[in-house]
């Protein structure tokens, strides 16, 4: 019988989540607690979504063969920057990447003249003017079923560039410093998120127009997009399974 692990993490000193030899990964801890705690050689994870070197979690969703293990005794072999949240027997087969309907991911942008030391690897500081109204609407555009070929890395191991997007939205905090950037779909391509954010950054710092951006949707090559904004303001925030939305 299979379980499913909902893990939380700080990617900040991570090589990105799968397992590379002579790296720190977040797989490689893992497994590596899992067979002390069980005492076996090896339990093989599967993923809801492989994160890149930076990146955060907040509802990172892992499978593997066998019961459910003791949270509190999984995260005694754990270091700091890895918590697992619950762990759960699932159906027999479940696979946490297959059968995955749906990631959401949030990306946080810190708005302020001065840094943060406190947020430092949590947030992308971005203390140049904005509108906020125009990053709306470039949300707004993305939601259904577009083609994202400019948003992902020229050389890329995709076949396929179309991906439907459920929830799209920026959010401000009350005091008006963080904005957050919400979205949902049925999946992802690498650097997508974080592509989709430097451009939209561009079109809120006047650089380019919405027209420009929703055009971008359409197929167009990478380097008619923006920069790749850094890794450590992106949190993969849940996976749906079943159809289940995770952003309301």
């Amino acid at each position: 019988m299979p379980s499913r692990l909902l893990l939380e993490y700080d990617g900040s000193a991570f090589a990105g989540w799968a397992r590379q030899p002579g790296a720190r990964t977040v797989q490689g801890e893992l497994e590596r607690a899992l067979s002390v705690l069980l005492r076996v050689e090896s339990v093989p994870l599967t993923v809801a979504g492989r994160t890149d070197a930076g990146v955060h979690a907040l509802g990172q969703v892992a499978s593997c063969d066998g019961g459910p293990v003791s949270v509190q005794g999984l995260n005694a072999l754990l270091p700091g920057d890895i918590a697992v949240l619950a762990c759960s027997e699932a159906r027999p087969g479940f696979d946490a990447r297959h059968d995955a309907t749906s990631r959401a991911y949030c990306y946080r942008v810190l708005m302020r003249p001065q840094r943060s030391a406190l947020g430092r690897g949590r947030a992308l500081h971005w203390p140049h003017r904005i509108q906020v109204s125009l990053l709306e609407e470039c949300a707004a555009a993305l939601v259904g079923l577009h083609d994202f070929t400019a948003f992902t890395p020229t050389e890329t191991d995709h076949v396929r560039f179309s991906r439907e997007v459920v929830a799209a939205r920026w959010e401000r905090d009350p005091d008006g410093e963080m904005l957050e950037f919400w979205i949902e779909a049925d999946s992802f391509m690498r650097h997508m998120n974080r592509v989709l954010v430097g451009t939209m950054l561009q079109v809120a710092g006047g650089r380019r127009s919405v027209t420009e951006f929703v055009a971008l949707l359409g197929g167009r090559p990478r380097s008619e997009a923006g920069p790749t904004a850094p890794a450590h303001g992106l949190y993969l925030a849940g996976v749906g399974y079943g159809g289940e939305r995770v952003l309301a």
